[in-house]
């Protein structure tokens, strides 16, 4: 199996990059393997140095990695590289909270010969406390695409059972340097059953959960005493009881993954019952439990996207009275759902964002899509930043762009959720990345091609990966009001060229998606193409499930363009 995962991953790379990007930029220094220099200033950008602050003209000056000031009359130093940010609009680094980028899955441990479904041992069954993110973290695309996207500090959590061990804290700078920023920032958690071993189901984590934490709590009681009374008899300490200590000591929250209402229902009842510090994660639909979320105290992290839309575009006019209800229901469902983070804004619950399970090309459109629904500019700023901060307890370090703070920043051409805005650098740990920016063009007629846009035709691209360059053909036509096509690709069985088709086209202004499938030794894997075209070029990236993404360029052969 680690074998043909391994080829499907290379094959992946070889397909790998894109056509397009949604987000118009390229890294120009995408390793980060030494800073511009220890100390610099942009000058002259407007700065928004904390949610709800409105924006001034400032200098940024920064050395070592740290913020020195912030300011119109600061004294720069003849030794600092100036950078001119006339144009710029300077914001705090963000923060992803309950991160699984760049986190590696652990090796399963063996069963022993005397194994009892009902009775596994911790390890088997998922319950792991005392292992740490730090030790399955490293670099990668994901990592890389989220730097990208402006997070600057990631808090990690381990991949495992339902309980997977202590998340940590990730500074996204210079890969070849020490990351860590804080360890043991949370317990993670969540509803994983064990397969074919108890516990199995919902109920069953519950009460392992439930067990597991009474042991421990009498553990620390039974060694607290005997640290304190002679003659008091040594207690067996076990790893699992160990790594709960300080869960059970109220220092270290617990990082409950719950989606649903029906599971953030049953968090909250063992919070209630066991009296630990919660942090919510993962919430995707919550709106009928924002009075008991706000009662319990606990703190949030919601995912940083919205639901596909793509039921909602493709309702008929013309379809029957029984369908058309069913579509209501869907647009009602949609409507509540993008809605749900603006609800929780004016319940007074401050909270966060997660990107686990996020697209990260989608993280900018659904925030906006949130801010048009409810929720406001600052509340969403204070989900990046502040809010994260604080849960982590990095409120002294992050969130805010404030002498002494850690050099965090994203720069933008524009303000932040504005249309046309764009990152244009990225400084994380001092650490300066230049990412491209490109003028959007906006079509006379977006989204059906007969505008100032023509993507018809047959497309010769070339991708660049780790593992080499591959090339081939993107072949769109027209087919009614809708588009279609082919793309070719290096055959995974190493026998020449292959050919899918590509589905879900949009066309959106001059910004262009598809996808489309690749079988590698019975595995299906689902290539992603999204971006932007300018002319008869086209380029940006290629999301290849969880591979990451490469950088792709096209032409249109003008001898083969269709007529759109």
């Amino acid at each position: 199996m680690k074998r043909t995962l391994f080829k499907a991953s290379v094959i992946c790379m070889l397909l790998g990059g894109s056509i397009f990007s949604t987000q118009g930029f390229a890294q120009s220094d995408p390793t980060g393997k030494k800073r511009v220099t220890d100390t610099y200033a942009i000058t002259n950008a407007t700065v928004f140095t904390a949610p709800g602050k409105a924006g001034v003209k400032a200098t940024v000056l920064i050395k070592d990695g740290i913020i020195m000031g912030v300011g119109s009359n600061l004294s720069i130093p003849t030794e600092a590289r100036q950078i001119a940010g006339d144009s710029l609009f300077i914001y705090p680094g963000f923060i992803d909270g309950a991160s699984n980028a760049g986190i590696t899955k652990p090796k399963d441990p063996e069963k022993p010969e005397n194994f009892v479904s009902s009775n596994p041992p911790d390890e088997i069954a998922g319950i792991t406390p005392w292992r740490s993110a730090v030790d399955q973290f490293a670099m990668d695309s994901k990592v890389e695409d989220l730097r990208k996207s402006g997070f600057t500090l990631i808090q990690v959590v381990p991949d495992g059972g339902m309980i997977a061990g202590k998340s940590a804290v990730m500074i996204l700078g210079n890969e070849a340097s020490a990351n860590l920023i804080k360890e043991n920032t949370a317990l993670a958690a969540s509803f994983r059953g064990s397969r074919g071993m108890y516990p199995g189901t919902a109920a069953g984590v519950m009460a392992k959960f439930r067990d597991v934490y009474k042991n421990a709590e009498l553990t620390k009681t039974n060694s607290d005493k005997f640290a304190s009374t002679p003659g008091v008899k040594r207690p067996a300490i076990n790893d699992t009881y160990a790594g709960m200590k300080d869960v059970v000591s109220k220092t270290t929250p617990v990082m409950f993954s719950a989606s649903s209402e029906l599971e953030i229902r049953r968090v909250l009842k063992l919070q209630k019952e066991l009296g630990f510090n919660l942090i919510l994660t993962d919430l995707e639909n919550y709106e009928g439990v924002i009075n008991e979320i706000k009662a319990s105290g606990a703190k949030v992290l919601i995912k940083a996207e919205v639901p596909d839309d793509k039921a909602i575009k493709a309702q008929k006019e013309d379809a029957s009275a029984d369908v058309k209800a069913q579509y209501a229901r869907v647009k009602e469902a949609y409507d509540k759902s993008i809605a749900q983070a603006g609800k929780l804004e004016a319940a007074g619950i401050p909270f966060a964002f997660t990107t686990a399970g996020v697209k990260t090309s989608d993280i900018g459109k659904s925030l906006k899509t949130m801010i048009d629904n409810g929720l406001s500019e600052t509340a969403a700023l204070a989900a990046l930043t502040t809010n994260p901060a604080a849960m982590m307890g990095l409120s002294r370090e992050a969130g805010t762009i404030e002498k002494g703070k850690m050099a965090n920043l994203v720069l933008t051409t524009d303000t932040l959720f504005s249309e046309d805005s764009q990152i244009k650098h990225v400084i994380a740990d001092g650490y300066i990345f230049d990412y491209e920016t490109k003028a959007k063009k906006k079509a006379s007629d977006a989204g059906n091609g007969t505008g100032g846009v023509k993507i018809a035709g047959n497309w010769d691209y070339t991708t660049e990966s780790p593992a080499g360059r591959g090339a081939g053909v993107v072949a769109i036509k027209k087919e009614g009001n809708e588009f279609g096509g082919t793309i070719t690709y290096d055959d995974p069985s190493g026998s020449g060229k292959a050919t899918a088709p590509i589905k879900d086209v949009k066309l959106d202004g001059n910004s262009l998606s598809f996808a489309f499938e690749v079988n590698a030794q019975g595995m299906s894997i689902v290539v992603e193409i999204s971006g932007t075209v300018e002319g008869n070029s086209m380029e940006g990236t290629m999301a290849v499930g969880q591979f990451g993404s490469f950088p792709f360029e096209a032409t249109l052969s003008p001898s083969l363009t269709a007529k759109n």
